[in-house]
């Protein structure tokens, strides 16, 4: 059916106005949401990113925005206007496993939220205080197996990553755990270091600084190979439970129907950005595997993780309202 001259001028008004938009943006700062509290991996990350692109002309304003397992900082971004000025650094936890384990979610990530790019992954390193009597993850599933949940460890929430990651470990190597939900990877690291909570299990890039400095002892991480930045801490898998694995992923994404060509220029300066040497080195350094990538290679690992993680919230039983 041929379009009226009334139509075809209103879409081209529309056109010319989505692309002057984009070609003065951004014209104020950028609120970067992180749906956790400071001090964490994703806030790390999401910083580390903020500070390089400000070298290309981007003022962003880190907020961070906890609650729900990243669900709070998420949806409001979900609900904000689509003009370019409100994104979230999200992650597996509120992208990937909370549309499972949530029995009303308020936002679908493949529908409310724009991807515009991957920007880390990271395995999750299991750890104790320094002062604690276990010296490999060995012991710990010894000591379980001969008193189950007696010995507990901490997470940033529940439903998160190193949630899940633990319900995994525990049914393949069959002991039981007693899990203590923070709000954050902070206070629970702080509980760790001083013996107060006997493990903790986060992203490496949380927990690096704490191991580095002697207050915490990595006993193993999550990922298929070590991890460069501790290459005399074996994987899960190693210990005998093959094909064990868990990483978890960082990226940026804004509210659903952004303009393309903003969403073609944040993602073309996100990868030019962490192209960047010295970027790149601060984020391996904190170690984090540094990604990169098409706004549709990124929502397609979401559309799979989801997948993924469902299967795992299902077989947990895990469930919150």
């Amino acid at each position: 059916m041929p379009i009226s001259r009334r139509t075809a001028l209103s879409l081209a008004v529309a056109l010319l106005a989505t692309t002057a938009q984009a070609q003065g943006w951004p014209a104020k700062p950028i609120r970067l949401i992180v749906p956790f509290p400071a001090g964490g991996g994703t806030d790390l990350i999401a910083r580390d990113l903020a500070n390089k692109l400000s070298t290309q002309g981007y003022n962003f304003v880190v907020e961070n925005k906890p609650g729900s397992g990243g669900g709070v900082g998420v949806d409001a971004v979900a609900k904000a206007q689509p003009d370019g000025y409100a994104f979230v650094m999200g992650q597996t936890s509120n992208l990937a496993i909370n549309p499972s384990l949530y029995a009303k979610l308020p936002y679908e990530p493949t529908k409310d939220l724009t991807p515009i790019g991957l920007v880390a992954s990271s395995p999750l390193v299991i750890v104790t205080g320094a002062s604690s009597p276990y010296k490999t993850l060995a012991e710990v599933i010894q000591a379980s197996k001969a008193k189950p949940a007696s010995i507990n460890y901490a997470s940033s929430g529940n439903g998160t990553v190193a949630h899940l990651t633990a319900e995994s470990l525990q049914k393949v190597a069959g002991i039981q755990l007693t899990h203590i939900p923070y709000k954050g990877a902070a206070q629970g690291a702080t509980d760790v270091i001083s013996g107060q909570v006997q493990l903790y299990m986060s992203s490496v890039p949380t927990l690096l600084g704490h191991i580095k400095s002697g207050k915490m002892r990595p006993l193993a991480v999550t990922s298929p190979q070590r991890v460069n930045d501790l290459p005399q801490v074996p994987t899960v898998a190693e210990l005998g439970y093959k094909n064990f694995e868990s990483v978890t992923w960082f990226g940026i994404l804004g509210p659903a129907k952004l303009p393309a060509d903003i969403v073609a220029k944040l993602n073309a300066d996100i990868n030019k950005a962490l192209k960047d040497p010295e970027l790149r080195k601060k984020l391996e350094d904190q170690g984090a595997d540094v990604s990169g990538g098409t706004p549709q290679q990124f929502g397609q690992l979401i559309r799979e993780e989801m997948v993924r993680w469902g299967k795992l919230v299902k077989e947990s039983g895990a469930k919150l309202d």
